[in-house]
């Protein structure tokens, strides 16, 4: 199989992308790019210290510059943050150099996975299940316009998602040759 099309995954945080895009990209023989890497690469710092310093605002304006530039290049499987489709213009460069993938998990899995982590900057509130909680309401119908939506469980493997994925495409068509 050879990749066409860069596949770009999209969802909540603790859905899987890194984790489910890393297997898929070496299933695949292709290189597995996080986004939210690049962003912190290119600014020499961590997306919770971009946050605190420059706000969210910011940081979503160098997340679509990284976004398009990541785009732009070989066909690749590409891990988005957990905002980054809800933009417009995100949406539109995605449609227009890859394929979208919603890792679709459901929030007690989403819990489960996040709950001890300190590098989430939106999770940094009083009652942090229910800020994910929020958001998830909040970002389903969004990301509900993806090209496809793989649901995630728990008793899945990582292994098990990506072949799940790698299905999704082949039925998706124009994005495996």
């Amino acid at each position: 199989m050879r990749l066409a099309r860069t596949v770009v995954l999209v969802g909540m945080m603790g859905a899987g992308k890194t984790a489910v895009g890393t297997q898929l990209a070496r299933i695949l023989n292709v290189p597995f790019v996080d986004c939210d890497d690049a962003i912190e690469a290119a600014a020499n710092r961590s997306i919770a210290e971009i946050f605190a310093r420059d706000g969210e605002a910011f940081f979503r304006a160098k997340e679509s510059q990284v976004l398009a530039r990541l785009l732009a290049g070989a066909p690749c499987v590409l891990s988005t943050g957990g905002g980054a489709f809800l933009a417009p213009q995100n949406r539109e460069e995605i449609a227009r150099h890859g394929v979208s993938v919603w890792l679709k998990a459901d929030l007690d899995l989403l819990w489960q996975r996040v709950r001890h982590k300190t590098t989430r900057p939106l999770l940094r509130t009083q009652n942090p299940r229910e800020t994910l909680k929020t958001l998830l309401e909040a970002r389903s119908p969004t990301y509900s316009l993806a090209d496809i939506e793989v649901g995630a469980r728990s008793d899945y493997s990582i292994d098990d998602m990506a072949r799940r994925v790698i299905a999704a495409l082949e039925a998706h068509g124009g994005v495996l040759e």
